[in-house]
């Protein structure tokens, strides 16, 4: 119980901690560029948050279904192929396309000049300009990072609900824990992938030439900025991530339980 009550204490003191280092950032950001600085890119994250999810889980549910038992058990090593296969394809259909554009947006609006007026009119320069592969910069770099963090999160997922059922696959999940079980799966996303999620941003942003492909961006960013360069920004995206992904599974989790008792499938 001790142990239990010391490790509550340190994440409450990690929590404050994160806040902390955040709270200059985000006075800054509001110094600088008013309370809608907090906002830039939000549009093309809204535009793509739907869809993304949409392919990500659709893809998750249709091979999940072919790997599953007689029982209905999906493993952690199938959770771990099932997340990678949603991964990737979300990457390619949605991600990458939705993430370059943000990334544009939100460089170009920190730019002395921006030149998109909006999202609609930030996409349609791009393609104009750069054609249709102009939304795709970083494509490796994103199948990578959209791969590798859905793999891990459906990995802790199905071992967390697995452990949490024990020899009863037909036990409920309260939201709750759903829920902390989501933020588990995001904080190991976040520290497993985010050197990817640097490169695929660098891969992405207006100083995209700089870098002939992703190996390149890796070594360059080794070569001149060092190791510490692939974790920045680790902090501020675990608390977004945790929360994040424990939101979005508490929405799959029930939606998935409405669906099965109004649409019965064999």
């Amino acid at each position: 119980s001790s142990g239990f009550h010391s490790n509550c204490i340190c994440l409450v003191l990690r929590a404050f901690q994160t806040l902390a280092m955040n709270n200059d950032i985000e006075v800054q950001t509001v110094r600088d560029h008013g309370v809608k600085g907090l906002y830039r890119g939000l549009s093309s994250l809204v535009y793509g948050s739907i869809p993304k999810a949409a392919v990500r889980f659709g893809m998750f549910e249709f091979l999940s279904n072919k790997m599953r038992d007689e029982s209905g058990k999906l493993d952690s090593t199938q959770g771990l192929i099932c997340g990678l296969g949603a991964g990737v394809a979300e990457a390619i259909v949605v991600v990458c396309p939705m993430e370059t554009v943000k990334v544009k947006f939100i460089h170009d609006q920190t730019s002395a000049n921006p030149k998109y007026r909006g999202f609609f009119h930030g996409v349609r320069e791009i393609v104009r300009t750069q054609g249709l592969k102009g939304t795709y910069q970083g494509l490796t770099a994103t199948v990578l990072k959209q791969g590798s963090n859905q793999a891990i999160r459906f990995y802790v997922m199905t071992a967390l609900r697995n452990w949490y059922k024990g020899d009863n696959p037909q036990k409920t999940i309260n939201p709750l824990v759903t829920g902390v079980f989501g933020a588990v799966a995001g904080a190991a996303s976040v520290f497993g992938n985010t050197p990817l999620d640097v490169i695929k941003t660098r891969m992405q942003g207006l100083e995209a030439h700089k870098y002939k492909s992703t190996v390149d961006c890796a070594i360059k960013i080794m070569k001149h900025e060092g190791p510490a360069a692939f974790y920045k920004g680790t902090v501020p995206r675990l608390g977004r991530v945790c929360m994040d992904v424990a939101i979005v599974f508490i929405i799959y989790e029930e939606v998935v339980k409405v669906l099965n008792k109004v649409w019965k499938t064999d």
